[in-house]
């Protein structure tokens, strides 16, 4: 029976992920177009062709980054936001989501997005982590004197992370990107293959 059980996880674990990632990729396409076709389907009656809705949802996006581009409507957009950032509760939230949306942004320096190893003195443990802030200007007293980085350390499985502060000496940059560093960090840097 041991052989049995063996196969069996095995073509569970090679399963699980193949099947959970199509599944949620089907979910976000049909969340998409339906919204997309919701959208259009006013402007263009009965009219159905598959994936429509989707292009017409990224020409959307796309036309709007566009737009948000010009200073006229950055303005405008300022005003939009204006409840977002006012709000006590909502306030939190959109903040946070919109600072992490920024940080990742294309137009933010790659000084900026930095996977460092992080290794106080005299520590054998190293932590790998992703530099957030390069000066403390701007900071509350007694951090902003600081010749320190933030240093954000994202715990195993996405469940959240902490930001130090610690000096730069601390900290020496590895050739990977951001993207490469979260997504080990959310396997736990466990060995794919």
């Amino acid at each position: 029976m041991k052989p049995v059980y063996q196969y069996f996880f095995r073509g569970l674990i090679t399963f699980l992920p193949v099947a959970l990632t199509l599944y949620v990729l089907y979910l976000f396409i049909a969340w998409v177009e339906s919204i997309a076709m919701w959208a259009i389907r006013p402007l263009i009656g009965d009219f159905y062709l598959p994936g429509l809705g989707i292009v017409i949802g990224a020409a959307m996006i796309l036309g709007l980054g566009f737009l948000i581009s010009q200073p006229a409507t950055a303005r405008l957009l300022s005003w939009v936001e204006l409840p977002f950032t006012n709000l006590p509760v909502v306030k939190s939230i959109y903040s946070s989501l919109k600072s992490f949306a920024d940080y990742f942004s294309p137009g933010k320096k790659e000084a900026q997005q930095q996977v460092v190893m992080l290794k106080m003195p005299d520590n054998e443990m190293t932590i790998v982590g992703l530099v957030t802030r390069q000066d403390m200007a701007g900071l509350p007293p007694g951090l902003a004197e600081l010749d320190h980085v933030a240093v954000y350390l994202p715990m195993g499985y996405m469940i959240g992370g902490y930001t130090v502060f610690v000096p730069r000496s601390w900290t020496t940059p590895i050739d990977m990107s951001v993207e490469e560093a979260m997504r080990s960090s959310l396997l736990a840097w466990m060995r794919s293959k």
